[in-house]
């Protein structure tokens, strides 16, 4: 999945709601690598200026009181996500969808005329897509731990699911290695739909298999 000229961002946030356009990004981890190797791992929580509902702490054990006294300013998470999301560039997310689409309203929201642009050079690699094509429901990322048996971690914390994350997709990678066909190829559940769709990734319907072994390579989800 790397190479010389590519870069890959494993990432997850952390959220106040479900709601992209209306709510916000409490937390934002991203785990770097080029050529195999980590060169920067970062982790930041984010000051939004208003109160978390009670049911978001109990998730994710984020306070308030963290926000206020850890949290930076969204704008200055704004400037790094720019930074970083260069073209070559790929971004890995568990359930890729819901982090781009609250990754790119961020950026709508302080880079108005280049956030379009930014999110589109980028490359998104959803891991639930390709765990739906080799792995029996569930699919969460707790779930990929436990089939790949990585090391337990504190889920609901964004750099503790990333760091996870990371380990989940070299496994993958190890059990075959075709996660270059999934980028910008997102599965969805035929029941509920895709509400927002980004005009650079392919959506195609994914349903629920219980097949106790993988799909082999001519049926999976980017060959159909």
């Amino acid at each position: 999945m790397e190479s010389a000229c590519i870069k890959v961002i494993f990432f997850d946030t952390e959220t106040s709601g479900l709601d992209c356009r209306w709510d916000n990004i409490i937390e934002l981890a991203m785990i770097t690598v080029v050529d195999g190797e980590i060169i920067d791992s970062y982790d930041e929580f984010i000051n939004i200026g208003k109160a978390l509902p009670p049911n978001i702490t109990d998730i994710t054990g984020i306070t308030n009181n963290m926000l206020k006294e850890q949290g930076i300013d969204e704008k200055r998470i704004a400037c790094d996500l720019k930074k970083r999301l260069t073209p070559e560039t790929i971004m890995v997310a568990h359930n890729c969808q819901f982090d781009l689409l609250f990754v790119y309203f961020l950026l709508k929201r302080h880079f108005p005329l280049e956030a379009d642009e930014i999110v589109k050079n980028v490359g998104w690699l959803d891991t639930v897509s390709v765990l739906k094509d080799r792995k029996d429901f569930p699919h969460k990322l707790i779930d990929a731990v436990d089939y790949y048996g990585i090391e337990k971690v504190n889920f609901h914390r964004a750099i503790d699911d990333t760091k996870a994350l990371y380990y989940v997709a070299l496994a993958m990678k190890n059990e075959r290695d075709d996660l270059k066909e999934y980028i910008n190829v997102f599965g969805y559940n035929p029941k509920y739909g895709v509400d927002f769709r980004f005009p650079f990734i392919e959506y195609k319907p994914q349903p629920y298999h219980n097949r106790g072994k993988m799909l082999p390579k001519e049926k999976i989800l980017p060959r159909i």
